[in-house]
């Protein structure tokens, strides 16, 4: 297989292998808002496991294929599982318990990854073009859910950071934190896109090697 060849294999894999992830991650968001007491994302359909149901074309596609291709961090997005927090048994426990379980939901499946891995290892002795594929799979599948994860934990809408650390801040700090909000999408596009290109320096691309890839490679005992 030539190394072209081998290259856009391996971009059509990653890309569903994110989709699979970015379905998860919001079926997880949905499934928690539905057992703190809001119906919303199950009324709406968005406790599916079809992927055509949360599949953003850009931010599910697109932009995990170019950042493969450009060697970045691989990251993207679904389409945000609706929910309405006036609805939630406790709205701060709530919002808590609804901004993590996306996270959660990429970590469980990057340890159900990791898990493949070890067991494609025994399979090296049986077949190894067998063991070869379906290790390098497995391992991609553990670091694209490590990077959303950690991408995600980032305290800027819409990402899920924003909603975990608001719970933990007083009534002053949440209005202080709201006002910074309205800003959250220019800050991260400059710290996505403009830094990087000014700068020799990917704030980013830092912290996500230094988090997901580092847990990554322990994970997987490279």
């Amino acid at each position: 297989m030539s190394s072209t060849v081998s290259q856009y294999l391996w971009a059509i894999i990653s890309v569903v292998l994110i989709v699979i992830s970015i379905v998860f991650h919001e079926v997880g968001h949905g499934f928690a808002a539905y057992r703190m007491g809001d119906t919303t994302a199950k009324s709406k359909g968005r406790l599916s496991l079809n992927p055509m149901k949360h599949i953003d074309p850009f931010g599910s596609v697109i932009l995990p294929l170019i950042l493969f291709l450009s060697g970045g961090p691989i990251i993207g997005y679904a389409k945000p599982v609706p929910y309405n927090p006036n609805r939630l048994k406790n709205r701060r426990k709530g919002e808590l318990v609804v901004g993590l379980a996306g996270p959660g939901a990429n970590f469980a499946l990057a340890l159900i990854g990791a898990g493949i891995a070890f067991l494609a290892e025994l399979l090296f002795s049986v077949d190894p073009t067998i063991g070869y594929w379906v290790w390098n799979i497995a391992a991609q599948f553990v670091i694209v859910n490590l990077c959303l994860m950690f991408f995600n934990l980032i305290p800027l809408p819409p990402l899920d950071g924003s909603s975990i650390i608001a719970p933990f801040l007083s009534e002053k700090g949440m209005k202080s934190y709201y006002k910074v909000q309205q800003y959250s999408l220019p800050i991260l596009l400059i710290i996505l896109i403009l830094i990087p290109m000014m700068t020799s320096f990917d704030p980013v691309g830092w912290y996500i090697d230094n988090t997901a890839i580092r847990m990554g490679s322990w994970l997987l005992g490279m």
